[in-house]
């Protein structure tokens, strides 16, 4: 080698210890400022309320103020690529769900980020989705709604938040697993889905318990099973679809909390361990648990690859129903 390129080498290598020794002393300081959690949605959601109860517990946690900064728009793709693009700091943090994380890479063609332009930190809870129907329907459990449905193809209507949204999703598995054909009804939002639906003018949804559970405590529903692969907690007396006869079926709706890609593992490290702590505690799980959900909690690890299950199985629903983008 010339002396010159033994020059460039010594000089990168400099370069290269001094950003580890930067990063490491940043870790160590860290946080010395406030940290921002983007929430890609609109303030009063659900996705909002989860992320300014866990925002309190982590500014304790922290000692430094953990603000939530709403960033609504493009079905939360905006919100979303504004954190893949901060700096990679630990003090730009996302709430990821699967609408910008896990729908829309596989949905749109052009994405400005994908999964590994970030860095998951902890799977925080997990909305249940049910299947519930009006109480005119003559079905009494899944398997007589499949049958309903196998004698009268395209009678049954469906809603759900919009082409692409996790209700969406969820019903599309719903057909192609139960072999049934029925009528996809797409709003601009769950709530009118679920007006029309308690109307009469739909007959059945798949949602998250947090949007179905209420009406069907009230009786105003049917419910008919879960979504998720064990029994849930919120509901114990209501079978999975996987035991109501739909087997290999799993719909939910996750969140999380995400840093943007090359966040210092000592940074991940500390919040991971803050934030598993906080969904663990007692008083906020009875909180999330009121609000119909879960609280998961685990390692960046776990979380990582709960993503990449999410991402492959709604790329295969997505394909297997031929949805396009709106």
């Amino acid at each position: 080698m010339s002396f010159s390129g033994r020059r460039f080498c010594t000089r990168f290598t400099a370069v290269l210890v001094a950003f580890g020794v930067a990063a490491h002393a940043c870790a160590q300081d860290y946080p010395h400022k406030p940290v921002r959690l983007i929430v890609p949605f609109v303030p009063g959601g659900g996705t909002d309320l989860i992320a300014r109860t866990l925002s309190a517990r982590l500014s304790d946690a922290l000692g430094q103020s953990v603000v939530v900064d709403n960033r609504a728009g493009a079905g939360g793709v905006i919100g979303a690529d504004l954190v893949a693009k901060a700096l990679p700091d630990g003090y730009t943090l996302v709430m990821g769900t699967p609408g910008p994380l896990t729908i829309n890479p596989a949905l749109i063609a052009k994405m400005p980020y994908t999964l590994a332009d970030f860095a998951p930190i902890t799977l925080t809870t997990i909305s249940p989705f049910m299947l519930v129907v009006h109480p005119a329907v003559a079905a009494k459990s899944v398997k007589e709604l499949i049958a309903l449905a196998q004698a009268k193809p395209n009678a049954l209507n469906f809603g759900s938040a919009g082409t692409g949204s996790v209700a969406h999703l969820a019903s599309e598995q719903f057909k192609a697993l139960a072999g049934v054909q029925i009528t996809h009804v797409p709003y601009k939002g769950g709530g009118q889905s679920l007006i029309d639906l308690l109307a009469g003018q739909l007959q059945m949804v798949i949602d998250n318990m947090p949007t179905v559970l209420p009406q069907v405590r009230l009786g105003k529903l049917r419910g008919l099973a879960v979504g998720t692969k064990k029994r849930s907690a919120l509901v114990p007396e209501y079978p999975t679809m996987i035991e109501a006869g739909v087997p290999g079926y799993e719909a939910s709706t996750a969140s999380g909390v995400l840093a943007p890609a090359k966040t210092p593992p000592p940074i991940i490290a500390r919040l991971n361990r803050e934030l598993d702590a906080i969904v663990r505690n007692p008083e906020v799980k009875e909180r999330f648990f009121a609000q119909g959900l879960e609280v998961v909690g685990g390692t960046p690890g776990q979380y990582a690859q709960h993503l990449r299950d999410e991402l492959a199985l709604n790329a295969r629903i997505i394909k297997a129903a031929g949805i396009k983008p709106d």
